[in-house]
């Protein structure tokens, strides 16, 4: 099958719940995505509410409340949203590397790989009444003589130490107190669904993957999984050589050889380019899926700015300007050589006041780009 670089994003437009925009609830959106980057609360709802055709604010706090959504560690060590039914295949991925075994681990921490099992009960037990924040949490293990040692590594800002002990699935953040982070058990949620066997979690992200940010190449994948959670190279050739006869379909792309699942072949084929007009929070998914370094999406002379948070407008799916807020005011900076429709911005701009509850005045040039 071959089509064209301006189909495929049209296409991923709509898996992305961008275009058409979506009716999914929040969780609905986060699985589709994957995972949504959640170190700055704000960029993290928009991320989802701009993929709604009707939201309302606070709406992934409380699916966070709920359990209809975890926060934990996953790419890249930083913070993201995912869903509890979908996040334990990326976290069986990001702890295939074992890095707890490692020399420099051991030596820091002086804790063997054989200690990992009783570690891991021991914060269990102690986040069995409640969540604890992370000093309350090394108070706890720090009452187990074996483990004392460690209290400090629970305090220390870096969270090093913990985030393996997400990555098992032992404990995810829990609603913040006072303004200070907090953990909580994780197994509680009856959402949660843990995936034990690598190779099953493996196939199943690469399958999720390529169903919301196909058509990829091979190094798309290893961009997504591989740099991003560190699951290996060998591994995901062997789980893309395992998939490629039954689930996946080739596709040819302008010339690049890529991969879309099966069911989603006949859609691909038949999507048409588009010309929609969308504006993004800094580091969407849209972007960090394929990757800023992929030309398709950001171009390269650009990727500078995009890579540093800007905020994103796009057209067609790639990357066309930044954009940002000033008061009641959006400032929309266009690419050098790039202008859309003024009324098709005008529309996304002010659906974009509609989801930020702010009545929003268009303004072409002048504020730069900055993050939000």
């Amino acid at each position: 099958m071959a089509i064209t670089w301006a189909q495929a994003l049209a296409w991923r437009a709509r898996r992305h719940l961008l275009d058409p925009v979506g009716d999914e609830p929040v969780d609905g959106v986060v699985g589709r995505l994957g995972a949504v980057p959640a170190a700055s609360d704000d960029s993290a709802e928009l991320a989802v509410r701009v993929r709604q055709g009707a939201s309302e604010a606070g709406d992934v706090g409380r699916a966070l409340a709920d359990g209809r959504l975890v926060r934990t560690y996953a790419f890249r060590g930083a913070t993201h949203l995912v869903t509890p039914e979908e996040g334990g295949a990326y976290l069986a991925l990001r702890r295939a590397g074992r890095m707890w075994e490692r020399a420099s681990w051991r030596e820091h921490y002086r804790l063997e790989p054989e200690d990992w099992p009783d570690l891991r009960a021991v914060v269990r037990d102690a986040l069995a009444d409640g969540p604890l924040t992370r000093a309350g949490l090394g108070d706890a293990v720090a009452t187990h003589d074996r483990f004392a040692h460690l209290r400090s590594s629970f305090g220390d800002g870096t969270d090093t130490l913990l985030k393996p002990l997400t990555w098992f699935g032992d404990m995810s953040f829990a609603p913040a107190r006072d303004g200070r982070t907090t953990f909580q058990r994780l197994d509680t949620n009856p959402r949660w669904v843990d995936w034990p066997d690598l190779d099953a979690a493996g196939r199943h992200a690469v399958l999720a993957y390529l169903g919301t940010y196909g058509p990829a190449t091979p190094d798309h994948v290893h961009h997504w999984l591989g740099q991003g959670l560190g699951a290996g190279r060998a591994r995901l050739n062997r789980w893309l050589a395992e998939l490629r006869d039954d689930a996946l379909v080739v596709v040819d792309v302008d010339g690049d050889t890529a991969f879309v699942p099966r069911e989603h072949a006949d859609d691909l084929a038949g999507a048409a380019p588009s010309a929609a007009v969308r504006l993004l929070p800094a580091y969407d998914q849209w972007v960090l899926g394929p990757g800023t370094a992929d030309p398709r999406v950001v171009p390269p002379e650009h990727r500078g700015a995009v890579s540093r948070g800007a905020a994103v407008v796009t057209v067609g799916g790639t990357v066309a300007g930044t954009w940002t807020l000033v008061g009641e005011v959006a400032h929309v900076a266009w690419f050098d050589g790039v202008r859309a429709r003024d009324d098709a911005l005008a529309v996304e701009v002010a659906r974009l006041g509609r989801v930020l509850g702010r009545g929003l005045r268009l303004v072409v040039g002048g504020a730069g780009a900055t993050r939000r």
